[in-house]
């Protein structure tokens, strides 16, 4: 059943960029980087113009603008993404039966089935010609029997384009292919199959499934599946999500505790407001810290489930007294909630009361209306806007990585 199923993998071609093109036509043609605009910033995402100067996701922007000195640095802006990402994921559930929303910008659709009455080629590509009349976004896609070959089939159709791999000549059109277009495929593995002569996908169509997971383990025997085509993974229309985060770096590296406390309390407020918005609990607190010696710590405690303020900060604030060092300069902190489920607001026989439960109601109520910001405790007051966003329908992170603070 599986070699007869139908699955289309559809990418929105350099989305950031895309979106901030749609607001100002002048950066059409131009090379764009979108991310940190300060040295200490990384690049988010960057145009195809900038890309032929040898520039990539995840660069340092102080690289990038080295590559390419003429370039135009955009800070971006998570809610912008987020409302054009919604209305691409309009138009992909009003026309398909079947599909799951991967990131923000990339979209799994299960047609199987569906050749019987349209045909699945067409239906694909009438879908990706209404994308993007109805939002201006460009958008590719691949379509095979398969998550893995469709979505390394939409990377060689970008951009702005598709690619129909037809049923058995997956192995034909990967065999050609560099080893690191495999998905899960990363830069560390990546170097290790080449310091084993394998280049190309081809070399390990040709060897024994066992040796590569004797090189490579578990992981060895899923990228010799991967790379012979074979993926049975089935298109899931809701992911549970099991867990929120947010980090910020800074422009310099800071020993200033008010400074590091204010931002920690502004984050983890936002976040906790996040669960609340998702009509989420969290049982699980994490804090990261990260010093100018690149040196990282983490800590975590669990809680009674909740999605209390007055619950939560405290246990977050506790955690970075533990782990912060007074004499190390400070380069990143973060916040993570885990171990999620669903559920309202938790009363605590014990410490709240009527009041506690209609203050959290009227603040989130303002949120919702006039933005995560509209209120806000005062530690906090320093940390720049955070912006709308919404964890659990899709949307990207609250800032960019690296984003100035």
């Amino acid at each position: 059943m599986n070699d007869k199923r139908n699955i289309v993998h559809m990418d929105l071609d350099t989305f950031f960029v895309s979106c901030e093109r749609l607001l100002d036509n002048k950066l059409i043609g131009k090379p764009v980087l979108i991310g940190g605009t300060s040295d200490r910033g990384v690049v988010a995402s960057c145009s195809y113009e900038a890309r032929a100067f040898g520039i990539h996701s995840a660069m340092p922007m102080k690289l990038a603008r080295q590559l390419c000195p003429e370039a135009i640095v955009v800070r971006g802006d998570a809610g912008t993404y987020s409302k054009f990402s919604e209305n691409v994921t309009d138009v992909i559930k009003e026309s398909v039966p079947l599909y799951e929303k991967a990131s923000v910008d990339e979209f799994y659709i299960d047609l199987t089935g569906m050749d019987k009455f349209f045909g699945c080629e067409k239906l694909a590509s009438e879908l990706r010609q209404r994308i993007i009349k109805e939002t201006g976004l460009p958008i590719s896609f691949g379509l095979s029997i398969n998550k893995t070959v469709s979505k390394i089939a939409t990377g060689e159709a970008k951009p702005n384009n598709q690619i129909h791999i037809a049923k058995g000549t997956e192995k034909p059109f990967l065999s050609p292919l560099s080893v690191n277009k495999i998905p899960m495929v990363g830069e560390v593995t990546y170097r290790a199959l080449c310091d084993l002569g394998i280049k190309q996908i081809k070399t390990i169509q040709e060897m024994p499934v066992e040796m590569m997971a004797k090189v490579f383990g578990k992981n060895g025997q899923t990228i010799w599946q991967k790379a012979n085509g074979i993926d049975n993974t089935p298109v899931q229309q809701y992911t549970e999500r099991k867990s929120i985060s947010t980090e910020r770096s800074f422009d310099r590296d800071t020993t200033d505790v008010k400074k590091l406390e204010g931002i920690i309390i502004a984050m983890a407020e936002n976040l906790v407001f996040q669960l609340r918005r998702g009509n989420k609990l969290t049982a699980c607190v994490t804090f990261k810290i990260r010093y100018s010696d690149f040196q990282t710590y983490t800590m975590q405690q669990k809680i009674p489930y909740s999605s209390a303020d007055h619950k939560i900060i405290p246990v977050v604030m506790e955690l970075f007294k533990k782990l912060y060092q007074r004499r190390l300069l400070v380069r990143m902190v973060g916040v993570r909630f885990s171990h999620l489920v669903e559920g309202g607001f938790q009363i605590d026989l014990f410490d709240d009361n009527e009041k506690i439960i209609n203050l959290y109601h009227a603040m989130d109520k303002m949120r919702d209306r006039y933005g995560d910001r509209a209120v806000m405790r005062a530690a906090g007051m320093e940390a720049k806007s955070i912006g709308r966003w919404n964890p659990f329908t899709g949307a990207p992170p609250p800032l960019l990585p690296n984003r100035r603070l």
